[in-house]
């Protein structure tokens, strides 16, 4: 073999893991909403796990990357590590499909129908598709599809040249000698399948090369069925790797099952194949030369007769992992599975990165939400206790904001949401409108605090004013929340009638707080503090009013330039829609203000000295 020959088994070696890379990372991007999908559909059933984890896997064409993202869809919450097991089975099946795709090699028709799933056929026409789709950009996905063509012609190019390359050992005995050793320690193979798996990260190509190698007709079963067992071992090394770096509990613990599980199979089919060779049941493939088809299906059955072996002891393995990965007392944090599930792991698959943001945000809003209605009841009747809870999720919510934002940024940069700028826009600016309302929940709440200590109360008409304008915050806050967890564009434009209500309202009730002070009805302090309230809750309708705009605009992109032309629009009556919502809106609330006005007038509570 000449230094030329070794020269072309690298070469085609660096063109099949290329091409592996590049049609796994197509299908990534194409499939990723499907992915997101399909995983948040796992239920309690194992068997529809395995199966779940056997098609993803068979489609993205990597092992690692299913597992990868089932530890962070585990870390996130949206499927249990009791739920993961299953995929995690299911995803060492689907890695051997690779493996079967590549037995094409096998096909010794010289013509026909069958010609065209050799490799050496079905190479150029990949290419030729791939490269027809990128220049032309003609067909809806046609970048992604491209990619996805290219990568498969690449990944067929490299094999025809590692097999071309090896042709030249078939005549020599080379392998014969090397494989002398392995035939004779079954263990020395196991170690040298899991050191090439581990260097290479990837067991789809550590078994790929072992087929490429079978085509000199040196390889014999003996020799290489513990090269098979040891590559799964040196995968899920590397995949445990990946996925334990800055991850916690919940994520760790499936790294740890899947070694685990990797290691019950190691088991498995050493002590199995022990058992049939000393009853003869090998006798026939024993000392047979093997060929890429029968590697693959050797890969394959130890795949599935391991599952099927495995599957009823998975609540063994679980409780051991548990074991293993104890709970972590730092990870008490209620947000916890928003922050695991920002990880940098999804950044592949942009759907699910993306649905980690909108959780996030999601929080966010029923925290500032809650935190809002709980300060107005404060100044009601004030309570410490209350008071240090609005406190400590405030610091929550800024926790969230800042991780969002620096996670929208990294993402960004990766260029893998490049066809999602109007999701990115939203998002960028609703995490800083929801810290905004949260900044006001805490603003009322200093100012009940500041009225309990001074010892000073609001009156009854103060009081009923506030109830009034607290409903109409309400509504606008339902049809925030509303628009943005459901994506609901109608819901969004009816904030904006309902905040220039508020607007009127605020108006009004500065007007008769006004009259109170000047006839006497209310001190300054507590007027003061009266003031700064109703400004609050002004401020919280205008947030929630951009909150609908970032939502409209996600639709209409062009309305990112034209906010003021749009509000101005809406506010010059030029829309009927507009126009009704508004004055249904105004005359509900104002007639509810005229009557707190009218049932308080007289009350004992307008007395000099409170509000």
């Amino acid at each position: 073999m000449s230094i030329f020959d070794v020269l072309t088994l690298f070469g085609g070696l660096a063109l099949f893991l290329y091409g592996m890379r590049l049609m796994g990372d197509g299908l990534k991007e194409g499939s990723s909403g499907t992915l997101k999908r399909m995983m948040e559909s796992v239920t309690n059933s194992t068997l529809k796990a395995v199966l779940l984890g056997t098609l993803v896997t068979a489609v993205i064409q990597s092992s690692t990357a299913t597992i990868v993202i089932t530890a962070g869809l585990v870390a996130a919450g949206i499927i249990t590590f009791k739920q993961s097991l299953g995929i995690i089975i299911g995803a060492n099946i689907g890695t051997t499909v690779t493996g079967q795709i590549i037995r094409l090699l096998d096909l010794n028709s010289s013509a026909g129908f069958l010609e065209l799933f050799k490799p050496s056929s079905l190479a150029p026409i990949a290419l030729i598709i791939g490269i027809v789709l990128l220049m032309t950009n003609k067909v809806k996905n046609s970048r992604t599809i491209g990619h996805i063509a290219i990568g498969f012609g690449i990944l067929f190019t490299g094999l025809l040249n590692m097999t071309s390359a090896v042709d030249v050992l078939s005549e020599n005995g080379v392998f014969d000698s090397l494989f002398t050793g392995l035939s004779d320690n079954p263990f020395l193979g196991y170690a040298a399948g899991a050191t090439v798996a581990f260097i290479l990260q990837s067991s789809s190509a550590t078994i790929g090369i072992l087929q490429a190698l079978s085509a000199s007709g040196g390889l014999v079963f003996k020799a290489i069925y513990s090269v098979i067992v040891g590559v799964y071992l040196g995968d899920c090394v590397t995949t445990a790797i990946v996925v334990w770096i800055g991850a916690k509990t919940e994520a760790r613990r499936v790294a740890i099952y899947n070694i685990l599980y990797n290691a019950c199979k190691t088991v498995l089919v050493l002590g199995g194949v022990f058992i049939a060779k000393r009853t003869g049941l090998l006798e026939w493939i024993w000392n047979q030369a093997v060929n890429s088809g029968i590697i693959a299906n050797t890969n394959s059955i130890f795949n599935i007769a391991c599952a099927v072996i495995t599957i009823p002891i998975v609540g063994l393995l679980e409780d051991l992992t548990r074991k293993i990965v104890k709970d972590d007392p730092a990870e008490a944090n209620r947000y916890h599975d928003k922050i695991e599930a920002l990880n940098p792991a999804f950044f592949d698959t942009p759907a699910i990165a993306l649905k980690s943001c909108y959780d996030a945000l999601m929080a966010m809003f029923a925290a500032s939400r809650t935190n809002i209605e709980q300060a107005c009841r404060l100044l009601r009747k004030f309570e410490e206790k209350t008071a240090e809870e609005i406190n400590a999720e405030e610091e929550n919510i800024d926790m969230l904001a800042d991780l969002v934002t620096n996670y929208l940024a990294e993402m960004a940069a990766t260029h893998t949401a490049e066809n999602r700028p109007e999701i990115m826009n939203e998002y960028y600016k609703l995490v800083v409108e929801f810290e905004r309302l949260g900044d006001y929940a805490t603003n009322i709440c200093e100012t009940a605090e500041a009225l309990d200590k001074k010892g000073v109360r609001l009156s009854e008409m103060a009081i009923g004013e506030l109830d009034v304008l607290e409903s109409l915050l309400k509504q606008i806050m339902d049809e925030a929340e509303k628009a943005f967890a459901s994506r609901d564009v109608e819901a969004a434009k009816r904030i904006e009638p309902l905040e220039e209500v508020v607007d009127d309202m605020v108006e009004i009730i500065r007007q008769q707080h006004l009259h109170r002070l000047e006839v006497g009805l209310c001190t300054v302090t507590a007027g003061t503090c009266f003031v700064d309230v109703i400004h609050d809750m002004e401020r919280i309708s205008d947030t929630c009013s951009n909150v609908g705009l970032a939502i409209i605009a996600r639709v209409q992109p062009e309305l990112y330039e034209k906010v003021h032309e749009y509000i101005y629009n809406l506010h010059s009556g030029n829309d009927e829609s507009f126009n009704a919502q508004y004055k249904a809106a105004r005359e509900k609330y104002i007639n509810q203000l005229n009557s707190v006005v009218m049932t308080t007038t007289g009350s004992k509570e307008e007395e000099t000295g409170s509000h």
